[in-house]
């Protein structure tokens, strides 16, 4: 099938249009709000402090949990001899497999150094080789060394600890944890009037309240825990995806969800977040076997083991499915005690506290999600089509990483659009808007069908897809948004799965092509005269409702320069 302009699927059943949830008990004001703590949500706080009236920080946990402290392999960013933008320009182009926004490549390449820098200057401690200089490795689609990396392979922690800190030194922004965002507010016109929170054992705001404000920025991180297996932390239950979703805002490219080739294998019974085998150490030289001890990347690209992501995971894939095995060998061992002790300290402990000595032994690893290269879709200045919301981050889908993120581009990424909302925003912000009556439907998936949820994404929207798998999901969904639950915490992170993976299925099923990190069995070659371009997202009367949005003629432009 060749997609028309707009193509429509309606989900055999509906999906709450808000969360439903008590009256508010409590209410504040704030000029913006930002949901989330990692480094998208810290960098937008601190660069508008002294811009607005009042920042008021929102984390579903404490400030330093979330995605960005689990980032082992460092930020990616020409800042190496000979290394220029345009070469990692390129390089993401490449990786994005002919459906980044190349304007927003361009920001996120030429701004990127002086990002880096600034966050070295809030004090991050990279490491540094002996003579002083910034200490680069590579990693997978890169041709540069270019990752700039801290405390071996802790470069997230460093970078969370640094921003944390900044925001404990900054007395004038607010910070509200153990806060899940429930709603947007809005007024009759549709634009942002607020967002209700869900606080828990803050004192007098305890419960569900409320909070006046004239702009949110969603930083909330991505949606791992759709699947049964991933790297992401608990938080990551797609909440800032849905609540957007809820609001009226289009979702970009959520069928591209990148599957981490080397996440370590625990067992077919283990589920939640796995521990992630940082594309570093293959950079590093480690390289992937078979259970005959074969390097079966040799060959399936130029750049072999450090081929873009989704060649790796399907090339992993492929040879777990032809010899019947549930997962691959990562050789490590030549690399040495030494080397491993202070390169990779962090996955060394971790492997070992696994039963697996990565000095000695194999380290067994198969493909998990790690990352969505969708989300909502946003403008290069972070807007999205809600006025008053803006997005960042893994949250967003600001079209730099097309079909599938380049290795280490999501920590820059967070820095430089957080710091383009910065700089756009405070001259955007209106009058506090009044909310409007509500008459969206409420309702509330019951918790229990969290696990069979997951179950079904992994199996039927994983790293392989057809039509058919497809298609049960989706009447799986259906059934499952159909089941109602009680108000509570647990209930509404699983309706905001049940809502992502509908829109996430819906948006699969309709891209009859393989492309980056969305492989369809039934459709394995990329097809760039009927699919090049995006599927967008919304919900329509409770269902979710796509459209092809075919890519700009300069994006087109800049991936035939590639090619050529």
């Amino acid at each position: 099938m060749t997609p028309s302009s707009t193509v429509g699927t309606a989900l055999p059943g509906t999906l709450p249009e808000r969360l439903a949830a008590g009256e508010p008990g409590w209410s504040t004001e704030a000029d913006v709000v930002v949901v989330g703590s990692g480094i998208a949500g810290l960098t937008a706080a601190l660069r508008l402090r002294g811009q607005v009236g009042k920042v008021l920080v929102v984390t579903k946990d404490v400030l330093s949990a979330g995605s960005t402290q689990w980032a082992q392999g460092g930020i990616a960013a020409a800042l190496g001899p000979g290394d220029t933008p345009l070469e990692h320009e390129i390089d993401t182009l490449v990786a994005g497999a002919g459906v980044c926004d190349a304007e927003a490549v361009r920001a996120l390449v030429t701004e990127g150094p002086e990002a880096v820098h600034e966050l070295i200057a809030l004090g991050a401690n990279f490491d540094h080789s002996d003579d002083g200089e910034l200490s680069l490795t590579r990693e997978g689609g890169h041709h540069r060394d270019r990752i700039a990396h801290a405390g071996g392979d802790a470069t997230g922690a460093e970078i969370q600890r640094a921003l944390v800190a900044a925001i404990e030194a900054a007395p004038e922004i607010e910070v509200v944890q153990h806060a899940l965002a429930v709603d947007l507010l809005l007024d009759d016109a549709g634009a942002v009037a607020g967002i209700t929170l869900h606080v828990m054992g803050e004192g007098q705001r305890d419960g569900v309240g409320a909070v006046r404000c004239r702009a949110v920025v969603l930083a909330s991180g991505g949606l791992g825990q759709v699947f049964s297996q991933t790297t992401n932390p608990a938080v990551s239950t797609g909440d800032g995806m849905a609540l957007a979703l809820r609001a009226g805002a289009v979702l970009r490219d959520l069928e591209f969800v990148q599957f981490h080739p080397t996440v370590m294998y625990l067992g077919p019974d283990s589920t939640g977040q796995q521990p992630l085998i940082s594309e570093a150490v293959r950079g590093e030289g480690a390289f992937l076997v078979d259970f005959a001890g074969d390097r079966f990347m040799q060959g399936q690209h130029p750049l072999a083991d450090l081929a873009p992501r989704d060649v790796v995971a399907k090339a992993i894939t492929r040879r777990m499915h032809e010899e019947g095995q549930p997962h691959m060998w990562l050789d490590a061992r030549h690399l040495g005690k030494e080397f491993w002790e202070r390169r990779f300290p962090t996955i060394l402990a971790t492997a070992r506290s696994h039963g697996v000595d990565p000095v000695t032994e194999l380290i067994p690893v198969a493909p998990a999600c790690h990352y969505a290269s969708g989300g909502v879709a946003t403008d290069l200045w972070g807007r999205s089509n809600v006025p008053g919301l803006y997005a960042t981050g893994e949250v967003a889908c600001s079209g730099v990483h097309g079909a599938n993120r380049l290795a280490s581009n999501s920590l820059l990424e967070g820095l430089v659009f957080s710091r383009r909302i910065a700089h756009v925003l405070p001259g955007e912000l209106g009058e506090q808007r009044a909310a409007g009556e509500d008459h969206r439907v409420a309702g509330v998936v019951a918790a229990g069908v969290r696990p069979a949820v997951q179950a079904t994404m992994t199996e039927r929207v994983g790293v392989l897809r057809s039509a058919d798998g497809l298609d049960r999901a989706r009447d799986e969904l259906a059934g499952y948004a159909a089941t109602p639950g009680e108000e509570g915490t647990a209930a509404w992170e699983t309706t905001n799965l049940v809502s992502i993976s509908a829109a996430l299925a819906t948006a699969a099923a309709l891209r009859e092509e393989t492309r980056g990190s969305h492989w369809r069995e039934d459709h394995p070659e990329r097809d760039d005269a009927g699919f090049a371009g995006h599927f967008d997202v919304v919900l329509v009367d409770g269902r979710p409702v796509a459209t092809f949005r075919p890519a700009a003629a300069t994006d087109v432009e800049a991936q035939q320069a590639v090619a050529r």
